[in-house]
């Protein structure tokens, strides 16, 4: 899990752990995705596979330990949904108190998981943004232990775990692009920051370029790569997107995320809800990954970049799915519905069956 990586993260050696077991998610081979691609060489990272099926859990498990290691007695954050789920399971395996905060707009799987864990969940009537600014007056006039995104550094620490275990998957030779959705923009952050804690280290001889996808209707930091805009001065855009993990009217880890892409000769992409949409039921049936929107994202991004030349066949390409597709059954009914897929009723005879198979060469 991540704290084999323990020398390379902000905790004490003796600290003491949460007892999930958070990260060595698994990275699949694509064979039959690149030959639809035309590439040579991809891989899937599911981190939909982690304890609350998410990314998030990397940070929120740094989160809990620094927290305790302060005496926090309450630890809040603000989300979209998963790193709410992330941080309430977590502190539920360790019988920590939290105060979530999320949009009412969440999906109703979110913040199922946040009632099982026993979390006091603040549903905002508002948007993810609101439901930020109102957790970071809280934490401040509580004194409660800020887990949020953009605010506490540490958060960094915990995602750059996913880079470290595709590199020792790889054995140690790195890729040479890897895609992932973009919000806050702190994961795209976070990947960077391990990046480069392995090429400091020589443990990688080379940078990966990085590549962050957003959907259209929550693409700051696309718009702000791509005309060179102020990230200091924009003004917010509407955040609106079927993938909620990466709603961000404006993105808390701005400042990484551009970084990120401009440090490592990367780029921002683009993508419809369509698209989204669309990646889907192809990443479940080209690889066996079922991918929330915001994983989805990632491989619709790429789909893209090939599209518009923004990669090469012979790089070696990995794709960061960051959440399980059970989180937003509705988004995942609607993209199956869009490729024409559908169940068969049926009376429970065997001449019936025959008819259906028949009726719908299904041999």
């Amino acid at each position: 899990n991540i704290w084999r990586y323990k020398p390379l993260l902000p905790v004490s050696l003796d600290a003491k752990v949460p007892p999930l077991s958070i990260g060595w998610t698994p990275l699949y081979e694509a064979p039959r995705l690149a030959e639809k691609l035309q590439l040579k060489h991809l891989w899937v990272k599911d981190d939909g596979r982690l304890p609350t099926a998410s990314f998030k859990d990397r940070a929120s498990a740094v989160a809990v330990v620094k927290a305790q290691e302060k005496g926090a007695e309450i630890i809040t954050t603000a989300s979209t949904g998963n790193a709410a789920a992330a941080l309430s399971g977590i502190c539920a395996s360790v019988g920590q108190r939290n105060v979530i905060f999320v949009p009412e707009s969440a999906p109703p799987a979110k913040i199922a998981q946040l009632l099982v864990y026993d979390s006091t969940v603040m549903l905002i009537k508002g948007s993810y943004d609101d439901a930020f600014e109102l957790c970071l007056e809280a934490a401040a006039e509580y004194g409660w232990y800020n887990r949020n995104t953009g605010y506490n550094p540490y958060m960094t620490e915990g995602k750059k775990t996913s880079v470290f275990e595709i590199c020792e998957q790889l054995n140690w030779n790195a890729p040479d692009v890897i895609f992932v959705s973009v919000g806050d923009g702190c994961i795209i952050g976070g990947l960077h920051k391990g990046l480069k804690d392995l090429l400091a280290l020589g443990w990688i001889d080379h940078m990966p370029r990085l590549i962050g996808v957003q959907a259209e209707g929550s693409n700051y930091m696309f718009e702000s790569w791509k005309n060179g805009e102020n990230i200091l001065t924009k003004a917010p855009v509407s955040g609106i997107t079927v993938a909620d993990s990466i709603s961000a009217g404006l993105p808390r880890d701005r400042i990484k995320a551009l970084a990120a892409v401009t440090e490592t000769n990367g780029a921002y992409v683009c993508i419809s809800d369509d698209e989204i949409l669309n990646a889907i039921p192809e990443l479940a049936r080209g690889v066996g990954v079922f991918a929330e929107p915001a994983g989805a994202a990632a491989y619709a991004g790429l789909v893209k970049a090939v599209a518009d030349g923004l990669v090469q066949p012979d790089e070696r390409i990995v794709v960061l799915n960051t959440g399980n597709g059970l989180k937003d059954i509705k988004s995942t009914m609607t993209s199956v519905e869009m490729v024409g897929s559908k169940p068969h009723h049926i009376e429970p005879t065997l001449e019936t069956l025959k008819r259906i198979i028949q009726d719908n060469k299904i041999l």
